[in-house]
Parts: structure tokens; sequence; C-alpha cells
């Protein structure tokens, strides 16, 4: 590098070529080769980039230059900041001379933009330095505050990182640097803190203003809109970086201002609304570091709320806030009082548009999950409210997804009610869902069989939400049993349906996970209704509902019956539809489903499942899908094999070594030889922790054997492809594991094999034609 150095010198005299030398310069530091800072310091090249700062026309070479000086001088491979001050001493100065030109206004955006680039990258280089406090430091801190002022946002933000970083330094509890004692250090803590409090007030102050609508918000474009929001997004982050540092009150105090100021110019629709909708956003985005007893400005904010205009986007940010603290309405003196006026502007949010309809609905469940308990002596007016919005009586704009906030939302509160006013509240919330189903049912089975499934979902994923967000399972229990001639209806004629069945499988699932075993008759009559109709339309959900049963009633002896012929005649039909890899592939939904149940029954009900005849078609099963590129299901199949392999870790299962080991040891050398398919490309190597995990469990499991297994299924990998070095590093690895050694040690020699095997097409070629993972008989070859 010093030769290279001396050549751009030496270039230096020669006036046409000074960009180029610059430029080449930046390159060579931008390799960061460890020139000690004491020489770079009084290096001709330095000096003239510096130099070069201050022309009347700014050299974009020079500027490259600086700032990879800056960049260096922070790079831990320079040796840091400590070794490199000679030179930061030198590059400081020369930046900060730069300062006035920021406010220049014959200078044009790029080279402001250039300037503030230098700042931003001295802030974000040096801001363990800055950190400090020094008189020195804080004159770059103004600096950034001066670059955060300038009207375009894409060189303001350029400071963004640095104060995120530096909230960081200042908010952590254990500093890199000890100052004595816990004591000294705590106080050294809060004196920086200190420090800096006038500088993230300034921040705010200047940040706030940026999220403001612009006039012609209504004719923005996509991608204009996209970018807008996005200035939000940052915004929000430096005021919660803000409000780390100063806390989430006094950032609320400064922002409240900017709110009183906006509001004083906002009295109708067609009057100024977008300042005051700018302060409330800011508002809401530090609403987490605000606390939730807060006395003195939130109570104020909170009736500014209703006087407001309900301009579409104002009232949606209206009603965003009001859901952001609704843990202040439960906690705070004055909060739950402020209840009425907040639920009267959530009720004009759900009727004005559908973006302020979403954000009243969320803002609803949000005060229904904070303040339930409370809530609770006030569930006429919270139905009320549901049927204003819900059920047609009112004029709600949201969406049938923005519906479900509000069943959520009254099936928390009906969640906190004694049993007899709980079962009574549940009974009713499901009349009112089930209604339109009823009709839709007393219309005859054609009307049901042709009505759209969103017509029906609808209402279905409703009860979702109640049976999942109601937790008084004997209640629960007892609507699904009212409910169940309903659902069968549903089952009976809309079986060919997936949309439908997944809708109804979901809340059936929701009722079985909360009703548990107050579940009793209906469960039965589920289970035999499930079980009929998959033989007949093969949907997923219906296996998907079936492992939700086995984990509640697997172990339950009085279900061992039903549950042992349902799981029979589930997985006997499915062994029957996946008999190729190309079934797994057409549905991989089948296959996931069916081994994620079968998962479930090893863990809760093994003495219904490993006996049973399905268990050795099961495994066959597997082995054929293992190799299916659907993740999901490709996951599914290996899990079950691994607590297969795994069984003798249950207590339960320790039982059918025996039966397990007549089923596997047979087929042993066939899965090790698809396992280590699957690992040298076969499957993604993105699957390769979950295959590993599956073949060092059947090597854990059967030791000595599975050695053999494995190292029959290595040896048909011809030495053109891995080298005898690798076959051993990776055997050892499994013998390792036979021994009982932590698996994620052995995952280095079982990923060099998989990398060897897959450094390009032809070698991946070569080792998958030789392990053939999808024959299953193959014979090895002597």
């Amino acid at each position: 590098m010093e030769i290279a150095l001396n050549i751009l010198t030496a270039c230096l005299s020669i006036s046409e070529l000074k960009e180029q030398v610059l430029e080449a310069f930046a390159s060579w530091l931008r390799l960061k080769h460890g020139i000690p800072g004491s020489v770079l310091a009084t290096h001709p090249l330095v000096l003239t980039a510096l130099s070069s700062l201050n022309c009347d026309i700014l050299s974009e070479a020079s500027v490259n230059v600086v700032s990879e000086l800056i960049h260096y001088t922070a790079s831990g491979s320079s040796g840091g900041v400590s070794v490199q001050m000679p030179l930061i001493q030198v590059i400081v100065p020369q930046v900060m001379s730069l300062q006035a030109q920021l406010r220049d206004s014959s200078k044009d955006d790029e080279d402001v933009k250039a300037i503030a680039r230098l700042f931003a990258d001295m802030g974000d280089s040096y801001v363990e330095l800055i950190a400090t406090g020094s008189n020195e430091a804080m004159m770059i801190v103004n600096a950034l505050l001066e670059v955060a002022s300038l009207p375009e946002f894409d060189i303001a933000s350029m400071t963004f990182n640095f104060w995120h970083n530096l909230q960081v330094i200042l908010t952590k509890r254990n500093f890199d640097i000890s100052f004595g004692d816990e004591a000294s250090t705590e106080a050294e803590r809060n004196r920086r803190l200190q420090v800096f409090c006038q500088s993230y007030e300034s921040l705010v102050s200047l940040v706030s203003s940026r999220v403001q609508y612009p006039d012609d918000y209504q004719n923005l474009s996509y991608e204009d809109l996209k970018e807008f929001k996005q200035t939000r997004y940052a915004v929000a982050d430096v005021l919660t970086d803000a409000a780390s540092v100063l806390g989430g009150d006094t950032t609320l105090r400064i922002l409240y201002m900017k709110l009183v100021e906006a509001v004083s110019s906002c009295r109708n629709e067609q009057s100024e609304w977008r300042p005051a909708e700018a302060a409330l956003f800011c508002i809401r985005a530090i609403s987490n570091y605000v606390s939730v007893v807060e006395a003195n400005v939130m109570p104020q904010v909170m009736d500014l709320l209703s006087k407001l205009p309900h301009q579409p986007q104002l009232l949606q940010t209206v009603c965003l806030i009001v859901g952001a603290y609704s843990k202040w309405l439960d906690a705070a003196p004055s909060g739950f009082s402020k209840l009425p006026l907040v639920i009267d502007i959530l009720m004009s949010g759900m009727r004005t548009s559908e973006d302020s309809a979403a954000a009243a609905a969320l803002a609803f469940r949000h005060i229904c999950d904070d303040c339930r308990k409370k809530l609770c002596a006030y569930c006429k007016q919270l139905f009320h409210i549901y049927y204003t919005a819900v059920n047609g009586e009112g004029s709600f704009k949201g969406s049938a997804e923005d519906s479900l906030h509000l069943v959520e939302a009254l099936s928390m509160v009906i969640t906190e009610l004694p049993p007899e006013p709980a079962k009574d509240a549940l009974e009713e919330l499901c009349s009112s869902v089930v209604t339109p189903l009823q009709e839709v049912i007393n219309q005859g089975p054609e009307v049901l069989e042709k009505k759209h499934a969103r017509e029906l979902t609808v209402y279905i994923d409703r009860f979702a939400y109640i049976f999942r967000y109601v937790n008084h399972p004997g209640a629960v229990a007892d609507a699904v049993h009212r409910l169940w001639p309903i659902f069968k209806a549903i089952f009976d004629l809309r079986a060919w349906d997936m949309r439908t069945m997944e809708s109804l499988c979901r809340a059936c699932k929701y009722a079985v996970r909360t009703s548990g075993r107050f579940m009793g008759i209906t469960i039965g009559a589920m289970l035999e209704e499930i079980q009929g109709l998959y033989q007949q339309h093969h949907q997923p959900c219906f296996l998907y509902l079936s492992s939700e049963v086995i984990k509640i009633f697997g172990s339950d002896p009085s279900c061992a019956s039903y549950l042992k012929n349902m799981i029979e005649a589930l997985f006997k039909h499915t062994t029957c539809l996946l008999t190729t890899i190309k079934e797994f592939t057409r549905r991989p939904d089948i296959g996931d489903d069916c081994f994620l149940l079968a998962s479930r029954c090893i863990r809760y009900c093994p003495q219904l499942f490993i006996p049973s005849s399905i268990f050795p078609a099961l495994v066959d099963c597997a082995m054929i899908g293992i190799t299916v590129q659907h993740r999901e299901a490709s996951n599914s199949i290996l899990t079950f094999l691994s607590d297969i392999f795994d069984l003798a870790k249950s207590s339960k299962g320790e039982q059918f070594l025996s039966i397990r080991d007549s089923v596997i040891i047979p087929r042993g050398a066939t899965i090790t030889r698809i396992l280590v398919a699957s690992l040298t490309g076969a499957l993604p190597s993105s699957r390769l922790e979950t295959v590993a995990y599956a073949l060092l469990a059947l090597t854990r499991a059967y030791g000595m054997q599975a050695l053999e297994w494995a190292k029959e299924s290595v040896s048909l990998i011809p030495l053109a492809a891995v080298k005898e070095v690798e076959r051993i590093r990776f055997l050892q690895a499994l013998s390792d594991a036979a021994s009982g050694a932590d698996v994620n040690v052995l995952m280095i020699p079982v990923e060099e094999l998989s990398d060897v095997c897959r450094r390009n097409r032809t070698v991946q070629e070569i080792v998958q034609g030789a392990l053939k993972p999808l024959e299953l008989n193959l014979v090895p070859v002597p």
C-alpha cells in the first residue's frame, strides 16, 4: 500500500489528475490496511483532501476521501478511535469549519448534502466519544441538530442513526467503561443524560413537523404515499429514541404544546387539520414511554380529542391514539372517567370511513382488553355498541376483519364476568352471530350449497373469536353443544368447500382448546363427522382439527375407543392418497397436517397409535415424502421421524420401543440413505438443521447399527464427489452422536459434507444419482 500511496502523492502535482488521485486514495482507504493515524495526519493526500473541502466548488472526491478517513479512524482493523486520535484531531476541526455552509443559500442541494454526510459520518463513527458530553462533543451535536433542521428530509434523516446509537449508549445500564463503584457509574450515567436532554428536546421539536400530511395528499401516487408513510415511521423511531432519553412524560409535554397550537386553528372539517393530526401521530408514537398514571397532560389530550373535527385522516389518528393509551384509561386516576368521551369518538370513527372504522375497532379491542375488569359493569352498553357496529343497526364502515376486533373485545370482557352472568352474555353474543346462519339453513340445502363462502365465513369466524377469547370452559362447551346442529348442517352440505371448512374447523379447534373435557358428548359427534367427511373430501383442516382433539383427549381412557378408530381411519385414507412424491407435491397441505397429527399421537396417545396396524404404513408414507420440497410438509415429516427415534425420551413411549424397533430396523438402511441424500442436496440447505437432527436422533437410538447404515449410504457416493477424509469426519460425528455427544458440536462435520456435495450442480447430480432418495428398495452394488 505504501508504494500505491507514494505514486498517488507524486501524481498530486498534476492538477488535471487531482480528482482521480483523491478517488483512488478513497478506494485504498476503503480496504483499511492499517496505516497509523499519526502517519495519515500529516500525509499530503490527507491534507490535500481536507484543504479541498474549503474550495468554492466542493470536490466530490475530497468529500469521499474525508468520509473514508472518518470510517477508517473508527474501524477495528485500524486500531479504533483511541489509536487514530492524531488523525481524528486533524479531521474534526476541518469538518466543523463547514457548518456555516449548511445555512449558505448560495450552496446547491448536492453540496449541502455532501457536507451533511460528513457530519453524519462523524456522528456515527465517534458516537461513543460524543456520548461523554464534553464541550467539543456538544459542538458536533449542535451541528447534527442543524443538519436535522434542514428542510430536505433525505438530508435531515442522515442524522437519525446517530440519535438512535447515542440513545442506546446513554440509556444502557452497564457502561463499557467503569467509573469506580456502582454509585459513581450511575451518577455518570445521569450526568450524561442531563447533558443531552436539551439536544433531544430540540430534536423532538425539529422532527415532529415532518409527519404532517402534504397539501396535495389526496393526489399522491402510490409510491409517494408509501414514501410519506416511511417518513412517518422513521420520525416515530426518532421520537421513541428521544423519549428513552427524556422520559415519556417530558416528551409528551413538548408534543402537547404542539397539539394545543395546532388545535387553535382546527375548528371544522374544512379548516387546517393537518398540524393537529401530525401532533397526535407523534403523541401516539411515544405511548409506550408515557406513564400509565400520568395526570397532567393526558387528561387534557383526551379532552381535546372530542373538540376536533371528524375529518377522516384526523379521526383515524384520533382513534389510534385512543387505542394506544388504553392502559392509561385503565390505570390513571382520571382515565376511566374519560371513557364515555372516547367511546363516542370511536363510534364516530366506525361511521366515517373504512380507515377510521378499522382504527376505531382496533382501539375498542385495546380498551376492552386493558379495562376489562372495570367494564364488566357496563356489559349492556358494550352490547349496544356491538349491535350498532356489527349487526347493521348502525353504518359500520369497517370490513368483516375489523368487526372481529369488536367480537374479541366483547369476549374478553365476558371472560371477567362471574360464571352465570358470563354464560348469559355468551349466549346472547352467540345468538347474535348464529341468527343469520340459521336463516340461511332454514331456506333449505340448495340455498346453503349455493351461498358464496364469504357469506358464511363472516359469521363462522366470529364464533372462532368467541370460543378463543371467552375463557369460561363450561359455558363455551354448552354453547357449542347448542350450536352443533348448525355446525353439522354446514359440515354436511359444504364439506367440498375448503374455505368454509377451514373457517368451521378453526372455530371448532378453539372450542376444543377452550372447553377441554367439558366438551363431553359433542366431541364424539364432531369426530364422527370429520372422520366420515375426510374420506370423501380430503380436507386437510379435518386432520388439523383432529390433532387438537388428540392434544386434549389423547390421554383420556374414556375416549380411547373412538380416538383409536378416528386416527386409524384418517391415517389409512391418507396413506392411500400419498403413495408417490408427486402426490405429496400436489397436496403438501395434507402431508403437513397428517404428520403433525402423527407427532401429536406419539406425544399424547402412543398407546393408541404405535401398536396400531397403521403405524408401519405411516412410516412408509413418511419415507416417500421426506424429500418433498414444500417446507412445512417436509418439516412435519422429519419431526415425525425424529419423534419416533426419540421415543425412549418419553415416559409414555418407553414401553413401545420393541414395536418401534420392529418397524424401524428393517427400514433403517433406507431411511438413513434418504436422510443422507436430503443432507447432500435432495432438500434445500435451509432444512439442514432439521434433517441433521433426524439423522442424529436415529443414530442415538440405534447406535452401531445406525452407523453401519450410514457407512453403507456414504459409500454409495463416488470419491469424485466426496473425499475419504470428509466421509470419515462425517461418520465420526455420527459415532460421537451415538455416544451421547452434544448435537450442536456435531453439526460442523455434517454441514461440511452438505457443502461439499452441493458445491456445484454437477457434483450434486452425481451425489443424488448415487443415493437415489426416491427409490425405497435400492439394493447397494458391491
